[in-house]
C-alpha cells in the first residue's frame, strides 16, 4: 500500500494545523504534525510595558482561554511583587476560571468534537437529528458565557480582575442568581453525560507521561505544584524549567516540550489521571457513568474527561458561591509602582497546564517573559499519537484514515490560534 496524506488544515480546531503522512509498500515512512502559522511574539510584545499592562496584553493570546492567560499573568506578577491575594479574591478568581472551563469544554465537545462521534461533517446536521442534546449544550454554554461576563466584566478578555485583586465584584444578588442557575444546570450536565455514554469511543491506547498541577486540598486549577504520572516528586512552579524542556522542530513554527519522555500530554485527561480522587462527588459519578477510570491512556477519552470536568466545575462553583455569600469579596487591588523581581504563575487552562514567567525591572516594567502554552506542550504528543495510530488504520479507505487522524487531533482540543480555515485534502 502506497499512500500520501496532506491535510491543510484540520478543521474544527482553533488555528492552522496540518497532518502529513507518507506510506510506502505498507510501511509508514513519515508522520508529521505541522503548525505553519507565523509566530505572534507575545513574549517580546510585553517587554517595556508596565506590569499592569501585561495581563491585558497576554489575554489576547487566546480568545477561548483569555481568562486563564489573564490569571497566569496576574499570578506571576503578584509572585514577582510579593503580593498575597486575600481568600475572597482568590475564590472569585477560581469561580471565574471554572466558568471558562465549562465555556471551553462544552464548546469543544458539543460543537467541534461531537460531529466526529456521530459521523457528520459539522454540528449543523445535529440541529435536526439531535435537537434536544444540542439545546442542552447551548444552555450550558450560555450559562458559562454569562457567568464570565458578570464576573469578569465581559465574556472574553476580563477587565474586572487586576494585580492584587478586583476593581469590581459581583453583588449578592448576582451570585445567588448564578448559583440557582448552576443548580439547574446539574440536570443538563447529567443529561449530556447520559448521551455521551452511548457514544462509540475509538479503541486506541498509547502510554505516555501526563503532567498537570497538583494541590492536595483540591482538584487543582489555580496554582499548586507541577505533578507527573511518571514520578512521585512534585515540582514547585518557580522551578518549572527543571521539569519542562522547550524545543523546536524545523517543520513547525510552534515550540514543543518534553519532560521525562520524548513527549507528554496536558489537558482534561492529564488532570483526571493525576487528580481523580479530588473530583467532586458529581464528577466522580459522571466519570463512572462514562467508563472513565484512572489511569486512562486513550487520547479519545480526553473529550469524555472534559465532560467530567464540566460537572466538577459546576458543582464546585455552587460550593464557592456558598463561601462568597458568607464572606463577600470586596473591590481592592495593588496600586504600587512596582519593583524588580521574577515571578512565575500557573493555572490549568481548559486545554492544560499554562505557565507564565515575568522578570520586572526597578520601575515595574517587564524585562523578560516566557509563556508555556498547553497546545505547545501537546504538539509532540499529538505527533507521536499519530505515528502510533496510523499503522492500526492501514488497509482502510483513504477517506476513513484521514477522518480518524483528524478525529485524533481534535481529541486534544488544540488551540493554535483564534482563526478558522476550510479543509483541503490532497492525495498523491
Amino acid at each position: 500500500m502506497n499512500l500520501e496524506i496532506n491535510v491543510h488544515h484540520v478543521t474544527r480546531i482553533e488555528g492552522h494545523g496540518n497532518i502529513v503522512v507518507k506510506v510506502e509498500n505498507g510501511e509508514v515512512k513519515e508522520t508529521r504534525w505541522e503548525v505553519p502559522e507565523a509566530p505572534r511574539f507575545f513574549e517580546a510584545m510585553v517587554r517595556g510595558h508596565h506590569y499592569s499592562d501585561a495581563p491585558y496584553l497576554v489575554s489576547r493570546v487566546c480568545g477561548i482561554c483569555s481568562i486563564a492567560h489573564t490569571f497566569a499573568a496576574l499570578q506571576a506578577i503578584e509572585d514577582a511583587l510579593e503580593i498575597a491575594l486575600d481568600e475572597e479574591s482568590l475564590l472569585l478568581r477560581k469561580l471565574l476560571l471554572h466558568a471558562e472551563t465549562v465555556q471551553s469544554h462544552i464548546l469543544h465537545v458539543g460543537y467541534l468534537a461531537l460531529p466526529d462521534f456521530l459521523g457528520v461533517p459539522n454540528v449543523i446536521p445535529l440541529a435536526k437529528t439531535h435537537r434536544n442534546e444540542l439545546l442542552t449544550i447551548v444552555r450550558l454554554h450560555r450559562l458559562a458565557n454569562e457567568m464570565s461576563d458578570a464576573i469578569g466584566g465581559r465574556t472574553t478578555h476580563p477587565v474586572n480582575t487586576v494585580v492584587g485583586g478586583w476593581t469590581k465584584v459581583p453583588d449578592r444578588e448576582v451570585l445567588k442568581h448564578f448559583q440557582a442557575r448552576l443548580r439547574e444546570a446539574i440536570s443538563d450536565i447529567k443529561a449530556l453525560v447520559n448521551f455521551c455514554a452511548t457514544l462509540e469511543i475509538p479503541d486506541f491506547e498509547r502510554e505516555t507521561e501526563y503532567i498537570a498541577l497538583y494541590d492536595p486540598n483540591e482538584y487543582a486549577f489555580y496554582g499548586g505544584q507541577i505533578a507527573s504520572t511518571d514520578e512521585d516528586k512534585k515540582t514547585p512552579l518557580r522551578d518549572y524549567r527543571n521539569k519542562i524542556e522547550e524545543f523546536i522542530v524545523p517543520y513547525s513554527t510552534a515550540k514543543r516540550t518534553k519532560s521525562l519522555r520524548s513527549s507528554y500530554m496536558v489537558g482534561a485527561l492529564a488532570r483526571f489521571n493525576i487528580n481523580y480522587k479530588l473530583l467532586s462527588p458529581l464528577a466522580q459519578e459522571c466519570a463512572e457513568k462514562l467508563g472513565l477510570k484512572p489511569r486512562c491512556y486513550n487520547t479519545f477519552m480526553n473529550n469524555i474527561a472534559q465532560i467530567v470536568e464540566s460537572a466538577h466545575a459546576i458543582e464546585e462553583s455552587i460550593r464557592i458561591i456558598d463561601e462568597l455569600l458568607k464572606r463577600p469579596p470586596k473591590a481592592n487591588w495593588y496600586k504600587g509602582k512596582g519593583k524588580a523581581g521574577r515571578g512565575v504563575g500557573a493555572v490549568e487552562a481548559p486545554r492544560g497546564l499554562l505557565i507564565h514567567e515575568y522578570v520586572l525591572d526597578d520601575e515595574g516594567r517587564v524585562k523578560g517573559a516566557n509563556l508555556v502554552v498547553p497546545t505547545n506542550e501537546n504538539h509532540q504528543n499529538i505527533e507521536e499519537d499519530l505515528k502510533a495510530y496510523l499503522p492500526k488504520l492501514l488497509g482502510k479507505p483513504k477517506e476513513e484514515i484521514t477522518k480518524k487522524l483528524e478525529m485524533l487531533v481534535r481529541a486534544y482540543d488544540p488551540c493554535i490560534s483564534c482563526s478558522t480555515h476550510l479543509l483541503r485534502i490532497e492525495w498523491e
